[in-house]
């Protein structure tokens, strides 16, 4: 920034504080006004940071600040405002910003105060600053409790605060020396030593009472140590060892062979005689882009090296797939800084870090400290047990982090991480950071144990056992590493945190194997997630043969019933108290167990139980009393016994008999129950090869290849962990074939290749016994091949070894019997016999007279369906009709809202605010119809009209699409609980009435799903379709697209039942065999019907999806002829109008005895593509086997008898 364009207030300020002649700075009068104007206009700076950066450009703190501190220290007024001052200038940049700008205006002045904070800290890289500091401190803290002042405490949390902001200022990489160089980070770190800080730094950790500064000085340690690795620190000054040694000598052994095959191969590339013409080659067998061999134009040298990449373009990884980088990097700085490091571990350890460490961790537990403060915690924890371990190893040096407790908040806080890591997807980079931190943490814990394990001392050998055994012991320990391996994301996580996962995993194997090699037997604890499903359950059950279900049986029996009744109502000591109306050990609530207690009634009228009944529903009515559902307070015995009448002959939702509920429990429609997630604990008996076999899958091994790749860059140990894993699975387990992939092979041709191959002997074994097992298998499986596409799970792995259809043959015990060809035509025989009975199900008729006894309710539905005699399963779902009765008070209240009100816009509205009784606006519209105050449905629209747009229909059916447009446009305005109560009406009134569209089903199921708790699944898919549709369009070409559910709520949503049959009806494929894991979005649907798809998702109004549908907007579903398709509109639009009017009662007898509009519908072409249903030829192929049972067509007019 030019110091001429700064602000002229703030420049006057600044000239205001003083000038330096020489080495001496004079101060102005005004100098600490000047101060405490600058900390006022650092208070009022805008979000570019203005004022900051004018303060940057012009050096005050370098010309002026720093020399006040040094010089004017005597003068406290202003020592406090300098250092208020200073802490306000070298703030963290982050902190300015609250995070990295993604604007590249904001991103440049972010990064113009980085420089300027970097120059700050090359400023106080010296002894002199931070003795001033350090004196400071030192007299302050001399100072007793009771002497010590509120500025004085203020005063040192400020300097604690300076040099924080001073340490953490990162390296400019620019500038950064090389190893065992002075960087400026290493100056400040002398500068410190040479000051005495760091000794007041371990008085203030070690001092019981100056534990309110523990934080602060965990930080300023933390950043110390921020570029050093504990191992090699450790070893500072005790010369190198002759591992070391080793290791380096092997370095250079690999580089020099590398150098020596590239020189090999510069020698074979140089002819003996130059030639000016390079030859030109024709490559017999490999095709070039047409059908002529490939003509190779350089020298036969270069063959090798040919390949078809060669000249392209590689292709660019957008940024949000790129891999993590690396943002902490380790460096070796000057042999005085570590060994000063060093002396300060070691001090440390000694006396400071059991004491600090517990004060922090009450500070975490009490929630005194600042937020994401226990990362401190975690590094503390795994740099210094790692120093103790590598110097000399004294657990009691580390006895407060070292018990269960601690791996208990290591992995409640990795498993947080975790979770947020996979919620909060913007800030997924910095939740992944925390989450390494505390893997770092818990890999140092297992290695401290396992440390002790080797230690001569018994005593710290049994309190490893102790520890070990409650680690194995519990499942949320043994099941992390699995967790945390499924969920990988190279994009949030980078290299360093797979690799330290990786040892961390081996570690924990080798424990875990070592510990159960050692006992007879391991008992853990096993925790598993059941699902309770609670049921309607009637105290009375009756059993469904005896139950009377023809209106004429029920006749039949209650003139006996009404005799009974009416004896009983007489009898003054037939009380209330004698029975319950509701179970109070119930997991239902009372207010939800309003039904349960009319079926009871009911049960007890079937089971001529007269005074039983009418106990109940008295009872009932002291209990809810609300609605006057089971009659009002004043009720009459002769209104009482017609109540009565009413609930026998009501259809009630019943709970069904044993026999049947083995076989309900597999039904993929039984939607009515709630499912509750009950964690089962027990124990059983460990077995180390079946908790190995968790780990065979192929997001385990993807992740081990991943590293696999970078063996050049790996250590010794890295790659042996990660062989040592893979040999695991291939040898131990006897699953060799889970390596069998492409990507596998490519990296073990690319190491047999190595010149260096010889360093890598572990690696080459392993390999060449990967390969060994491959084409022996190949030369029994040629389909081996082509299984080196796919990554494969364990059921692949054992068709591929076994044979193909071992599975199948393995589980053919527990298949149901195939269907004959007699049993068959008998099913359908009963099947269309018995379809359009009502008041009964047929699937029940079909088992009673079914000669098989062994068939199940779900066997003979999917066999239906297979049949083409029913479109889908949910055809046959039980539905019960909710009885709603009204008493004659509420009927004439309604009638008198009805003349009040009839004249207004909103009818339905202002009855609905006003009536006493609150009902649902479906069940006021069907009792308004009933009454006959209204006609039909659209006398109770709001008086609402919308302009038209013109229609494209001849003159004489525009009349006809006029209304019903205004018809869809008015129902648009109702809201969502009509059109669910109408739908519920009409799918349980009448059996002849054809199933609405495949997208007012799903909206059932996606209000139902609502209802359950899945409305943040339902926002993820609605997400998904759109996105889909956006990447079709843009691109021009589709592609089948998988649903990969990132968090644990999608993932449990798509393993519901009930959210599974709404992808089938979305027309989401499900996985297709074994070797596909997801729910993939089809190619064939187009980014119309995706969206389409989509907003049936977000619950709008049925008419205005039915209107937006009949609507031919997608080019590839109409037919050539235009004026066909507007004939065909128009009968759809007919055959709508007919249906509505049926709907409300107005279809006139004439009208239902023409049956041309079924003919004309079954004619009309499809205008939209099923989403629901199988392809167009699967649909022909039902259509030929049986012609008189068309399979149903998801989207069709709700009458199909009727034509105007």
């Amino acid at each position: 920034m030019d110091l001429y364009m700064m602000n002229c207030e703030l420049l006057a300020t600044c000239s205001a504080l003083g000038y330096l002649e020489g080495d001496t700075y004079h101060k102005e009068p005004d100098c600490l006004e000047s101060v405490k104007d600058l900390i006022r206009y650092l208070r009022h700076e805008d979000e570019t940071r203005d004022v900051r950066q004018q303060l940057g450009a012009a050096q005050i703190l370098q010309s002026d600040l720093l020399p006040i501190l040094t010089q004017h220290r005597q003068d406290k007024p202003l020592f406090d405002a300098v250092i208020r001052l200073m802490v306000n200038l070298t703030q963290p940049a982050l902190l300015c910003f609250g995070s990295v700008p993604k604007e590249p205006s904001l991103g440049h002045h972010f990064l113009q105060v980085l420089t300027y904070l970097q120059a700050y800290k090359e400023a106080f890289a010296s002894e002199k600053a931070f003795g001033v500091l350090s004196e400071t401190l030192y007299e302050l803290l001399q100072l007793g409790w009771e002497e010590r002042q509120e500025e004085d405490n203020l005063l040192i949390e400020r300097i604690l605060l300076l040099v924080r902001n001073i340490l953490h200022v990162p390296a400019d990489l620019d500038q950064e020396k090389i190893d065992d160089d002075a960087s400026v980070h290493d100056q400040l770190l002398w500068a410190i030593h040479l000051s005495g800080l760091d000794d007041l730094l371990l008085f203030l950790a070690s001092s019981p009472a100056e534990q309110q500064w523990s934080l602060h000085v965990l930080e300023v340690v933390s950043l110390m140590f921020r570029d050093q690795n504990p191992e090699q620190l450790a070893g500072v000054g005790q010369g190198r060892l002759a591992q070391e040694r080793s290791t380096d000598v092997a370095e250079l052994e690999v580089l020099r062979q590398r150098e020596m095959a590239e020189k090999k191969t510069r020698a074979l590339q140089r002819g003996n005689r130059h030639s000016r013409f390079g030859g030109s080659y024709i490559v017999q067998g490999l095709k070039s882009i047409g059908e002529r061999d490939l003509v190779f134009h350089k020298g036969l040298h270069n063959l090798r090296n040919y390949s078809s990449d060669l000249g392209k373009q590689p292709r660019r990884v957008p940024k949000r797939r790129q891999a993590a980088r690396e943002l902490s990097t380790q460096r070796r700085s000057a042999l005085n800084v570590r060994l000063f490091l060093r002396d300060f571990c070691s001090e440390f350890l000694e006396n400071c870090y059991n004491r600090l460490m517990g004060s922090v961790k009450d500070h975490l537990l009490r929630e005194k400290a600042q937020q994401h403060d226990e990362t401190y915690y975690m590094w503390a924890l795994a740099f210094f047990m790692a120093f103790n371990r590598a110097a000399s190893f004294q657990p009691a040096l580390v006895s407060e982090t070292l018990s269960v407790r601690t791996f208990h908040f290591i992995e409640q806080n990795l498993t947080n991480y975790y979770e947020m890591m996979l919620t909060d997807r913007k800030e997924a980079a910095s939740w992944a950071r925390r989450m390494h931190l505390a893997l770092k943490a818990y890999q140092e814990l297992l290695a401290t144990v396992n440390e002790m394990d080797m230690s001569p001392d018994e005593t710290v050998r049994e309190s490893s056992r102790i520890i070990k055994n409650n680690i194995f012991y519990m499942m949320e320990y043994r099941e992390l590493f699995l967790t945390l391996f499924r969920k990988f994301d190279e994009r949030c996580q980078p290299h360093s945190f797979l690799r330290d996962l990786v040892e961390t995993t081996h570690l924990f194997l080798k424990m875990l194997e070592r510990f159960c090699r050692n006992r007879g037997n391991l008992v853990v604890q096993n925790k598993r997630k059941k699902r309770k499903k609670k049921k309607k359950v009637l105290d009375q059950a009756i059993a469904p043969g005896n139950v009377p279900h023809s209106p004429g049986e029920l006749e039949a029996v209650w003139p006996a019933l009404a005799e009974q009744l009416q004896f009983c109502a007489q009898d003054p000591e037939l009380g209330v108290d004698s029975m319950v109306p509701f179970d109070a050990a119930s997991e239902v609530p009372v207010e939800e167990q309003r039904a349960e207690a009319m079926v009871r009634i009911q049960d007890c009228l079937l089971a001529s139980q007269a005074p039983q009944a009418l106990t109940l529903l008295r009872s009932a009515r002291e209990v809810w009393p609300e609605g006057d559902v089971f009659g009002s307070q004043d009720i009459s015995p002769e209104e009482e016994i017609q109540l009565l009448k009413q609930i026998l002959s009501a259809p009630l939702p019943r709970q069904e008999g044993p026999e049947e509920q083995g076989a309900e429990e597999e039904e993929e429609e039984d939607e009515e129950d709630e499912e509750l997630q009950v964690v089962q604990v027990s124990e059983k008996e460990f077995n180390f090869l079946d908790y190995l076999k968790r780990f065979a899958c192929s997001t385990v091994v993807r992740a081990y290849v991943l590293l696999l790749r970078s063996y050049r860059r790996n250590s010794a140990h890295t790659n042996h962990c990660v062989v040592k894993m893979l040999h695991r699975l291939a040898h131990d387990l006897k699953m060799e074939a889970l390596l069998f992939q492409l990507s596998i092979f490519c990296v073990f041709n690319r190491l047999l290749s190595d010149p260096a191959a010889g360093a890598y002997k572990e690696l080459v074994t392993f390999a060449k016994y990967i390969l060994g097992k491959f084409f022996a298998l190949a030369a029994v499986n040629q389909k081996a091949f082509v299984e080196l596409l796919f990554w494969k799970n364990t059921a692949v792995v054992r068709e591929m070894t076994e044979g193909y259809g071992s599975l199948d043959g393995g589980s053919s015990g527990r298949r149901a019997p195939a269907w004959s060809p007699e049993e068959e035509v008998h099913l359908r025989e009963l099947y269309l016999a018995h379809k359009d009975m009502e008041g009964q199900d047929v699937v029940e008729v079909i088992l009673a007279h079914l000669n098989s006894a062994s068939r199940t309710r779900k066997q003979i539905i999917h066999h239906l369906v297979r049949l083409g005699l029913a479109d889908s399963v949910k055809d046959f779902q039980r539905k019960g009709t909710h009885i709603v009765l009204w008493t004659e008070d509420q009927e004439l209240e309604l009638q008198r809202l009805f003349e009040e009100f009839q004249d207004s816009d909103d009818v339905l509205g202002n009855i609905m605010k006003n009536i006493t009784a609150k009902r649902s606006r479906a069940r006021i519209v069907d009792k308004l119809l009933a009454l006959g105050l209204v006609a039909e449905r659209r006398e109770l629209y709001k008086k609402r009209r919308k302009k038209l747009a013109p229609s494209s229909l001849p003159s004489g059916e525009k009349s006809l699409q006029d209304f019903s447009q205004g018809d869809l446009e008015e129902e648009e305005h109702l809201p969502e609980e009509e059109s669910e109560e109408d739908e519920e009406k009409g799918e349980g009134s009448d059996a002849e009435q054809v199933q609405g569209s495949s997208f007012l089903s799903t909206e059932n199921l996606g209000q139902s799903l609502h209802q359950e708790g899945f409305s943040a699944p339902l926002l993820w898919l609605r997400n998904c379709l759109i996105r889909v549709a956006n990447d079709r369009e843009e691109d021009g070409c589709s592609q089948a697209v998988p649903l990969v559910p990132l968090t644990e709520e999608n993932e449990e949503a798509m393993e519901n039942k009930q959210f599974q049959q709404l992808l089938c009806k979305l027309g989401i494929r499900p996985p297709a065999s074994e070797q596909e894991t997801f729910w993939r979005i089809p190619a064939k649907l187009s980014p119309t019907q995706l969206r389409r798809v989509a907003a049936s998702l977000s619950q709008p109004e049925e008419e205005k999806k039915l209107q937006s549908e009949l609507e031919p907007k997608v080019p590839g579903e109409q037919g050539p002829n235009e004026e066909h398709h507007k004939e065909h509109r128009a009968q759809a639009l007919k055959a709508l109008l007919a249906a509505r009017k049926k709907k409300a009662g107005l279809a006139s007898s004439e009208e239902e005895e023409t049956p041309s509009g079924k003919e004309h519908l079954k004619a009309a072409p499809r205008k939209r593509q099923l989403l629901d249903s199988d392809e167009e030829q699967e649909e022909d192929e039902h259509r030929n086997r049986a012609p008189g049972f068309q399979k149903k067509k998801r989207f069709q007019i709700e009458d199909e008898d009727e034509n105007d």
